[in-house]
């Protein structure tokens, strides 16, 4: 990418958001256009190729706040003066004057390749160091992957392959570009440096060299499988260790497990996204399981004895006379493992109203409710009778 480039294209419309949009905002809509526009769901779509190297090249800058904040800062302090064909003398200022005598501290003349090549250097992986360019090492890019867990697995802890599809140094060439048996030759136009130097009257401009784009080398030979890139789309299977009470939608990091770095620069991270399935008796809230058990009102009214399920061994939960429906029990230390310490179960009864009464069970009722001396709600009785004393008197 030429300095000029760097200054016209607007990465957050290549995104889809708004200047000041926090870093939540871009990170989710880059995930959205990437799995829409990513190669492996549009084969031999080449615009969709193309727009997924613009998206992943505008979050590369915008996901970095030291990045971003560059880049904001070259859009303000350029933008309004810049037009193809370079910068204007006295454009904005009323008089003309060398851009690169604003950045002499950088060590860069109008002649080298220093100025705003210098500027941006951090921004094209360059490392301050201009003269080098896009030549130097490279830190690959960050890759996602989703993981699905049982929920006893989730909770336990689990060690499972995954498999991920993601660019990689082409096995063939073994990244060089270049078809085996041949190698890449040193650039002419850049003498390997990968930037070249170019005056536009009072101002010098460098910027990747446009015939080795940048990387200070030519494959005239290039590799069937890249087709020259060095690199390609690769499937892997990778054993990944997931740690005990993992929530649904948590992202585990697993550093260098990415793209490879480009140049002998360091691999990205792989960041797994889990995902987890439910159960058909447990919860969880935090680290704490939850389970609602059903009881009979004798149970309720009288206590009981009841034998609870856990993830491991099931125990004995005593319910006290007089218990009320949605009632709940806590069982200490059967929850989820966490990193200070482990959960509780939350045991929630609920009384259990019968469907169909026999005959037998229905007089017992009956004869239950005749006996029954104590109002189970008296507040709302006392209201009910003072409302029918109110309409009494009134009647009167």
């Amino acid at each position: 990418m030429s300095t000029r480039d760097f200054i016209e294209k607007d990465y957050y419309a290549a995104l889809g958001v708004a200047k000041d949009a926090p870093a939540g905002e871009i990170k989710k809509a880059y995930r959205q256009l990437a799995r829409e526009l990513h190669p492996d769901k549009n084969p031999g779509d080449s615009k969709a190729e193309a727009r997924f190297k613009e998206v992943s090249e505008a979050y590369d800058v915008l996901a970095d706040d030291k990045r971003r904040k560059e880049y904001d800062e070259a859009r303000a302090l350029f933008g309004s003066g810049y037009r193809p064909g370079g910068f204007q003398p006295g454009q904005g200022t009323g008089a003309p004057f060398d851009i690169n005598d604003l950045f002499a501290q950088q060590g860069g003349s109008a002649g080298g390749a220093g100025g705003l090549g210098d500027l941006f250097g951090g921004l094209f992986g360059a490392g301050g160091q201009g003269t080098r360019g896009t030549t130097q090492p490279r830190r690959g890019q960050d890759v996602e992957a989703e993981a699905r867990l049982a929920f006893e697995d989730a909770v336990r802890g689990a060690t499972m392959p995954l498999r991920i599809t993601s660019p990689g140094a082409c096995a063939t060439c073994r990244g060089s570009g270049a078809r085996p048996g041949t190698a890449p030759q040193t650039c002419p136009t850049c003498a390997g440096v990968g930037l070249v130097t170019r005056n536009q009257g009072a101002f010098a401009f460098s910027e990747p060299c446009r015939d080795c784009r940048g990387t200070g080398q030519i494959v005239s030979d290039p590799c069937p499988d890249c087709r020259g890139t060095g690199v390609t789309n690769q499937t892997r299977t990778i054993t990944v260790r997931i740690p005990p009470g993992v929530k649904d939608g948590q992202r585990i990091r697993l550093a260098g497990k990415g793209t490879p770095g480009a140049r002998g620069g360091p691999a990205g991270d792989l960041y797994v996204i889990v995902r987890v399935a439910g159960h058909n008796l447990f919860g969880r809230s935090g680290d704490n399981l939850t389970l609602t058990v059903p009881i009979a009102y004798p149970e309720a009214a009288l206590g009981t004895s009841l034998t609870v399920p856990t993830l491991d061994t099931p125990v004995t939960l005593k319910v006290p006379a007089g218990t009320a429906s949605g009632r709940t029990f806590r069982v200490k230390g059967r929850g989820v493992a966490g990193k200070r310490s482990t959960g509780d179960l939350l045991v929630t009864v609920e009384v259990a109203v019968p469907h169909n009464l026999n005959a037998a069970a229905r007089q017992a009722l009956e004869a239950y409710a005749a006996a029954q001396a104590e109002d189970p709600r008296p507040q709302i009785t006392a209201a009910v009778g003072a409302a029918n004393a109110s309409a009494g008197a009134g009647g009167a």
